[in-house]
């Protein structure tokens, strides 16, 4: 049997269950989401920030487990009904979550932008740690950055670990995945800056205002050697005697935050 009817709804309980099948697969396979040109959001935070950001999902999906709310019902009827409900153990085989809301959301992975010319942006550079990415992403939200730039060593921007980090800043920030970075930065019209132990000027001497580009690089190679050779901004955050480097999540915060002081209050 592949369903049951559950407070008068259709409950999926097999695992051969197509839509089960999918999900399993946009969970745990960039390939299948970048195929599908779809995402899940995991747990309420992320699908009250996907909503109240004025986007539509594409499906809900309930566990069986989950008890009836009128918050549910509102975003069904945000959805036009598209909802479905699923047997507690397979929920649990879709979600990463230790403790799971019980709902999911599928949503549909924007269309490509093309690279800023001007404004603010972010570069990362090989940046692996999904962790990382998220965070970061949010970082730049919250100082003023206009567009986010992944190369093709980064991370998946709409995998679920990135999505959990990011909370819900994917629904407000611009990302651009896959970005060719020597043609972007090549083309950008302000300064391009690097983070950097060689010809680098302390960060907080350093003029940061007007379009402006910063690069963070991976958190083991740092910065490839193409960028690298764009920079026109090369910056030292300064440290204590004995301390080796910062977390580029810390070190992005530091960068974004000095740069929005300088535009904002000098």
């Amino acid at each position: 049997m592949t369903a049951s009817h559950h407070s008068g709804r259709e409950v999926i309980h097999s695992r051969h269950n197509p839509l089960f099948k999918q999900l399993v697969k946009l969970a745990g396979s960039r390939r299948e989401r970048a195929k599908a040109g779809l995402a899940l959001l995991d747990g309420v935070h992320l699908i009250e920030a996907c909503i109240d950001a004025g986007w539509q999902p594409e499906k809900l999906v309930v566990s069986e487990a989950l008890d009836e709310t009128p918050q549910l019902d509102e975003w069904i009827e945000c959805c036009h009904g598209k909802a479905v409900w699923m047997a507690e153990a397979l929920f649990r085989e879709i979600t990463e979550m230790e403790c799971p809301t019980g709902i999911l959301a599928v949503v549909a992975i924007p269309a490509a932008a093309a690279p800023r010319l001007d404004g603010c942006c972010l570069a990362l550079d090989g940046v692996q740690d999904p962790g990382n990415v998220g965070s970061i992403m949010r970082t730049a939200a919250a100082a003023g950055v206009d567009q986010v730039w992944l190369s093709t060593g980064c991370a998946d921007a709409w995998s679920p670990k990135v999505l959990r980090a990011g909370m819900g800043v994917h629904f407000s920030l611009p990302v651009l995945e896959k970005v060719d970075l020597v043609a972007a930065l090549s083309q950008f019209k302000g300064k391009v800056a690097v983070t950097s132990l060689r010809q680098a000027t302390p960060l907080y001497a350093t003029d940061l205002r007007g379009d402006f580009a910063m690069v963070m690089g991976s958190e083991g190679g740092g910065v490839s050697a193409a960028v690298d050779a764009l920079a026109k901004v090369r910056l030292t955050i300064p440290m204590k005697p004995g301390v080796e480097s910062l977390n580029v999540g810390a070190a992005t915060a530091v960068c974004l935050y000095e740069r929005m002081r300088q535009q904002e209050y000098s």
